[in-house]
């Protein structure tokens, strides 16, 4: 069976745990592509040139233990408005979207740019102020020295630099099912995505 679920939104909006836990109940693949922009750029910030290092990505860059960095971060960000790195990119996950068996992806263009023709595509948002305090909790309990303001001002560079890019912005496909997590619980959310998925896979 060939069934693509394209799963997109803004950082810290949860969509990462949810791809997680839609392709674990479905038995779906997983991929999220965010760590291959992450992976590319942590390799750049190592000083290779932004093509070869997308060009050359293996799998074991995708395990790094700095890809949640907010350093790493900000340098995915500036390789993903990159039109040739984004090409070198776009066939891997177009490739792993139509595998044999189902797969769930999640990032900022898989609906409208990598898979638009995936069977389900949901869009997992949430307010800024709730986002901002996620990442600030998940930083923090990391050991990194960061602080709320920080976080929250790092994320609304991205989700600008993200959205106002001219190579595939970040946007909800039309055909999206959105998901606003800001006052949900992950059960709930996790619930909502299973539920949009279910009732195409019927």
């Amino acid at each position: 069976m060939i069934f693509t679920v394209a799963i997109d939104g803004p950082a810290a909006a949860g969509k990462g745990t949810i791809s997680k836990e839609v392709a674990a109940h479905f038995g779906f693949a997983h991929l999220d592509t965010g760590l291959i922009y992450r992976a590319t750029g942590a390799r750049v910030l190592a000083g290779e040139d932004p093509l070869a290092a997308a060009q050359d990505l293996r799998p074991e860059d995708l395990q790094r233990d700095d890809l949640r960095t907010g350093e790493v971060a900000q340098a995915a960000s500036k390789v993903a408005v990159m039109a040739d790195v984004r090409a070198a990119l776009v066939a891997f996950q177009k490739s792993f979207a139509r595998r044999e068996g189902g797969a769930v992806l999640d990032g900022r263009d898989i609906g409208t740019v990598i898979c638009p023709e995936a069977e389900v595509k949901l869009f997992v948002t949430a307010s800024d102020e709730v986002r901002g305090e996620r990442r600030y909790q998940e930083l923090f309990g990391k050991g990194q020295d960061v602080t709320r303001e920080g976080v929250l001002s790092d994320l609304r560079l991205r989700d600008k630099r993200d959205s106002e890019r001219e190579a595939a912005p970040m946007k909800a496909a039309n055909d999206a099912v959105v998901i606003d997590t800001s006052e949900m619980t992950i059960t709930e959310a996790v619930e909502a995505a299973v539920a949009a998925v279910g009732t195409v896979l019927r």
